[in-house]
């Protein structure tokens, strides 16, 4: 059983969790241990079985529950070396590393990871693809635009996360300050809606089984806008693709997947 599961996602902290009969890790932590260890609960997981936190970048809602599991759990970190640089100062102490290179593929307990550049205003910031058992994960939840190299990474994914992160009209009308609005919408911010669904179209294929949408604003966006106004685009273009929520205060929709099926069981 393959089980790729989003445990929290958003300006409050990011978590993502990927089980499989060999190994289980966690994409980012930027929530606390004891939030992932009850999100693991209900997985039929624990936090003890956690072999390696990959970290997409440095910014606090990627990390902020990093220092307890690295060094209570004594859980290592998977990251590129300006981005292990930045954590090693935010946290005061080194954890154990294994340090990749962007834009090389590397394997760890047999799944093959691809981390590739997007655009955002972290060190080294990442994207990735998770390749295990003839399933391919892409996950992209931070990007100020699309790239040519997001597309090209991003395509033949089974399952993919990308960022649905505000309406820009929402945005502007905020009571946030400019300076936050002028990150947010810049070419280092955040995907908008209707630049996820653009993204989506881009790499949608017929083997495409599921669809999180992830890094809601709480202030500019919101599950049925995002989910609206991406449906709508793809459904202009004759695309149909299983679509849900990467949750913030809750565990999101786990996608899970035995060798003997190509379609995801219900959870």
């Amino acid at each position: 059983m393959i089980t790729f599961c989003p445990l929290a996602s958003g300006s409050k902290g990011n978590c993502l969790f990927l089980g499989t009969p060999k190994v289980n890790i966690l994409i980012d932590a930027g929530i606390s241990a004891k939030a992932i260890s009850a999100h693991l609960e209900k997985l039929g997981s624990s936090i003890d079985s956690i072999a390696a936190i990959i970290i997409t970048h440095e910014h606090s809602d990627h990390i902020s529950g990093l220092k307890r599991l690295a060094f209570k759990y004594q859980i290592p970190i998977i990251a590129n070396y300006q981005t292990a640089e930045s954590i090693v100062e935010s946290l005061g102490e080194c954890p154990r590393f294994y340090i990749f290179t962007t834009d090389e593929e590397f394997e760890f307990c047999g799944l093959k990871i691809s981390p590739f550049t997007i655009p955002h205003d972290g060190v080294d910031p990442i994207g990735l693809t998770i390749e295990t058992n003839g399933t391919k994960i892409g996950i992209c939840t931070d990007a100020g635009f699309i790239t040519p190299s997001l597309i090209h990474n991003l395509k033949e994914c089974d399952v993919l996360c990308i960022e649905a992160n505000h309406q820009p009209e929402l945005v502007l009308a905020s009571s946030r300050p400019e300076i936050y609005k002028r990150r947010v919408l810049s070419k280092t911010g955040h995907l908008s809606n209707i630049e996820a669904a653009r993204l989506l179209k881009e790499v949608a294929h017929p083997n495409l089984q599921h669809v999180y949408l992830a890094h809601l604003s709480e202030e500019s966006n919101t599950p049925e806008t995002a989910l609206n106004v991406v449906s709508e685009f793809l459904e202009r273009a004759a695309l149909f693709i299983p679509i849900s929520i990467a949750h913030q205060q809750k565990r999101s929709f786990p996608y899970q997947k035995t060798h003997a099926t190509k379609n995801p069981a219900p959870a």
